[in-house]
């Protein structure tokens, strides 16, 4: 059987499926398709009609989406990175989309003016504004690692994974976690995985 192929460049969104792949210690086919024209030509629409990466071949599945190629590695691959009950599997897929809807719009506002933007065109109130916004969503998560280290279960699991995956862009655009000192020793334990570093390493 042929090894898993993940397409994606480690300098976009797709980081958080390399990251997930590393973490389940598997041998795989990287292949650096960018966000670019390499990503809109035939060949890749084939495998994400999307027109976006990440994606992920695996034997007769082909899937996109970073949140579910890493829900889908860690169950297949992961070992104690998946939950192993049904309880805590629920969480799981309950902090993975809560990561892409209360946490991601917002902080894409941010990243687009920063990362994006000319200095003279940036709107300062827009950054202002999804600054504000974040700290409630930043306050759930703060509550929930009050009195424990992980989001599931008491070690590091694809809840952790997807949620400090999407996060990862506040880390570059050093957003500061000062009023959530939970979430910041969370954050800090979550990126200094090794496999996000070997994942940070690839193109």
């Amino acid at each position: 059987m042929s090894k898993p192929k993940l397409y994606g460049i480690s300098g976009s969104r797709a980081l958080r499926a390399i990251w997930g792949m590393e973490e389940v210690g598997i041998d795989y086919e990287h292949v650096p398709v960018t966000y670019g024209a390499d990503s809109k030509a035939a060949e890749y629409l084939a495998v994400n009609p999307n027109g976006r990466i990440p994606a992920l071949i695996d034997g007769d599945l082909q899937l996109f989406e970073s949140m579910a190629i890493n829900l889908y590695l860690t169950k297949r691959y992961g070992g104690a990175l998946y939950p192993a009950n049904a309880a805590d599997e629920a969480r799981a897929w309950q902090w993975s989309v809560w990561g892409i809807s209360e946490i991601e719009p917002l902080q894409m506002q941010i990243v687009v003016q920063k990362l994006f933007t000319p200095e003279d065109k940036r709107n300062p109130k827009v950054i202002e504004g999804a600054t504000k916004s974040l700290q409630r969503p930043l306050k759930v998560l703060n509550d929930a690692l009050e009195g424990r280290d992980w989001l599931v279960g008491d070690a590091f699991s694809v809840a952790d994974l997807n949620v400090a995956a999407v996060m990862q862009l506040m880390k570059m655009i050093r957003f500061t976690y000062a009023e959530h000192a939970n979430v910041q020793r969370w954050a800090d334990a979550c990126y200094a995985r090794p496999a996000l570093a070997r994942a940070q390493a690839r193109p």
